[in-house]
């Protein structure tokens, strides 16, 4: 199935904001948080839906928000 978020993913990035926000949210540690969610968008298992203006990804427990016009990773949280 294409999608337009994954066929863009070279597009995806985030602010050291969104960087340092999305760390503290997964516990991340010093990685590259954009290479992360980029390889988490891609994987098979991932359930991507467009809401309005985001895209969100569920993954492994954690979803990602993604600005769906500058692919601009907005946030990552664990599910509750």
């Amino acid at each position: 199935m294409s999608n337009v978020l994954i066929e863009n993913i070279e597009k995806v990035h985030t602010t050291e904001m969104g960087v340092d926000r999305i760390r503290k949210n997964l516990g991340l540690g010093d990685i590259d948080v954009v290479a992360w969610c980029q390889t988490k968008i891609r994987d098979k298992e991932a359930a991507i839906t467009r809401q309005g203006k985001n895209w969100y990804v569920r993954i492994d427990g954690c979803e990602i928000t993604v600005n769906a016009n500058s692919y601009t990773i907005i946030t990552a949280h664990k599910n509750k």
